[in-house]
């Protein structure tokens, strides 16, 4: 016990000083563009993330569409019993449930994966990273403004950069050396830019509703543990990549889910935000207790 007590810290502690450095700079008022690290994320490491690790082959081609329809499945759960969850409470729909089902499985997911589970637990975050991504772009976007945005999806790199790697596993062609090399390179942005971005976000969101937030997020949490017991039964796979996938059903809702419900759902921002905060806050609980009880590989 006290092997995987150190294993976890050494997973966790990087991360969360990570976030609360960011959290730190938001509080110190420091110089911190948001908008051009994102789009630097999106667009560079992301994109470069996902060649380097799916086109060394970490995982095999019809793993990572099993995948695919793994991180599916866990937005599906998330839907309908977020759903039951929000009626029951008689909270609005168009403004809670986009943060309920998606889940933050790229600014935390990845580098706890990455951490925990090396070189596969990082090919399978990407998985979940495309799915809900583009689930962000329409669902996400379609229930506080009224529809989806895929133009926005189409702009976005990642999904090329999938589409690249899909081949690339089919065929078992490589990237010419140079490239792989410069893309590794370019990979290593992502994650600590995902991860200041994080705690600068969650420092200057405008909080509200904490004790509702605080039922949403315990719901939240027991939704996780329903869609990872059902997963983890219905599907067949290497019992690392299986943890990776019962691991990233209990990441927090995603901050990105916010940015539409602040812009259009306005009024009900606040306890949206709540809900994002205290759920992350409470990943300090969560995700130690599944890497060591539940996600060992």
């Amino acid at each position: 016990m006290t092997e995987i007590f150190g294993h976890v810290v050494n997973v966790m502690l990087p991360v969360f000083l990570c976030v609360l450095l960011g959290y730190g700079l938001a509080m110190a008022k420091a110089p911190f563009d948001r908008k051009l690290l994102g789009s630097l994320v999106s667009n560079v490491g992301y994109p470069a993330l996902i060649l380097s690790h799916l086109a060394k082959e970490h995982v095999q081609l019809d793993t990572f569409l099993t995948v695919l329809a793994a991180a599916c499945a866990m937005i599906a759960v998330f839907a309908v019993l977020g759903f039951g969850v929000l009626k029951l409470l008689r909270l609005p729909i168009k403004a809670y449930l986009s943060p309920m089902m998606l889940a933050n499985v790229g600014n935390i997911g990845l580098p706890v994966s990455t951490l925990a589970f090396g070189a596969e637990g990082a090919a399978v975050a990407i998985g979940f990273i495309v799915v809900v991504l583009v689930a962000i772009f329409t669902i996400g976007l379609a229930l506080p403004m009224g529809e989806p945005n895929f133009a926005a999806l189409a702009r976005q790199p990642v999904i090329y950069a999938v589409a690249l790697a899909l081949v690339l596993m089919g065929t078992g062609l490589k990237l010419p050396e140079p490239v792989d090399q410069s893309l590794g390179i370019l990979a290593g942005l992502a994650i600590p830019i995902m991860l200041l971005t994080l705690g600068h976000s969650l420092a200057t969101l405008k909080l509200g509703g904490i004790g509702t937030a605080a039922i949403l997020s315990v719901a939240h949490i027991a939704i996780s543990c329903v869609a990872a017991f059902a997963l983890s039964r219905l599907l067949t796979l290497d019992p690392k990549i299986e943890s990776v996938i019962i691991l990233l059903c209990f990441m927090p809702p995603s901050v990105a889910t916010y940015l539409a419900v602040s812009q259009h759902r306005p009024d009900e921002a606040p306890g949206v935000a709540g809900f994002i905060f205290v759920s992350t806050v409470l990943t300090l609980v969560t995700l130690p207790v599944v890497l060591t009880y539940w996600a060992t590989g």
